[in-house]
């Protein structure tokens, strides 16, 4: 019986330990997350920034002061005014359009400063005209002898060309032409201008 009854409390001692070393233990380490691959989405390209000159859908670029060239054609003479081409050419490698009116007035002395009032817009708003490297189009400009009015009023001032903004543009050609403009602002245009037509 002494022997059973030791061998017992061996074994329940041994338990004890084990149950005790259990309690004390730190908590199992949780399983391990499960891999997953995630293949990343191909990069984007950038979309290149806009800007005006860029077509819209297909389109024809706006022509620009930079890719252009004006000059004054031969005109027709009238009663009191005359009448000139102000023909536009694309200087650049790639075709462009131009629709509207230009801008255009009188410029003087060594800074280009502006005589009297811009020319007048006159008749209706055509559509654009795409012009090709090379390719030309034309606005109309009348010019009136400002000799027609009254000094007191016109100022006769020496001019020395015209100031010309492409239309949609801020930034100007210089046309070299000799004449007279009126620096006051007379009862009439002293230049008017037409839309932009094909050559």
């Amino acid at each position: 019986m002494s022997r059973t009854w030791a061998a017992l409390g061996v074994a329940v001692g041994v338990g004890l330990g084990v149950v005790t070393a259990g309690c004390g233990a730190p908590a199992a380490s949780p399983p391990a997350p499960e891999t997953v691959t995630v293949t990343a989405p191909a990069p984007v390209e950038p979309r290149p920034a806009s800007s005006a000159a860029t077509p819209a859908a297909g389109g024809t670029p706006r022509c620009t002061t930079a890719g252009l060239s004006a000059a004054l054609g031969e005109g027709d003479a009238a009663a009191g005014s005359v009448t000139r081409p102000l023909v536009f050419t694309n200087t650049g490698a790639a075709p462009c359009e131009l629709r509207g009116f230009p801008g255009v007035s009188y410029v003087a002395g060594a800074d280009g400063h502006q005589v009297g009032p811009a020319a007048q817009e006159t008749g209706e708003r055509a559509g654009e005209v795409v012009l090709r490297p090379g390719g030309k189009a034309q606005a109309l400009v009348q010019f009136v002898q400002v000799a027609n009015f009254d000094a007191a009023v016109c100022q006769p001032t020496r001019v020395r060309g015209l100031r010309v903004y492409p239309p949609g543009d801020t930034a100007s050609l210089f046309v070299a032409a000799d004449g007279t403009g009126c620096a006051g602002t007379p009862p009439g245009p002293q230049l008017s201008v037409r839309t932009i037509t094909a050559v």
